[in-house]
């Protein structure tokens, strides 16, 4: 019973603010900026890593047999050319 009291006293009291009274600000402006950057500065890093992690693993350094990226290229294409 004191729950359904205290429930219909609070929601007399609880009111919500006018919307075009709340506005984020120059902080939030800030944090959106941020969050954008740090996806950047994230993506960027995690090209980085794939990009030592391929080159890592045409070493051979997971066990796989080395590969040079240069003899690839010179290998006759498998495509039918006309």
């Amino acid at each position: 019973m004191s729950d359904l009291l205290i429930v219909s006293l609070s929601a007399f009291t609880d009111k919500a603010p006018d919307p075009t009274a709340v506005k984020a600000g120059p902080l939030g402006f800030a944090l959106w900026i941020f969050m954008i950057i740090a996806v950047v500065v994230i993506g960027f890093s995690l090209v980085r890593q794939l990009r030592r992690a391929q080159a890592n693993k045409d070493a051979g350094l997971f066990g796989d047999e080395p590969v040079n990226r240069d003899d690839r290229a010179d290998t006759p294409s498998t495509t039918d050319e006309r």
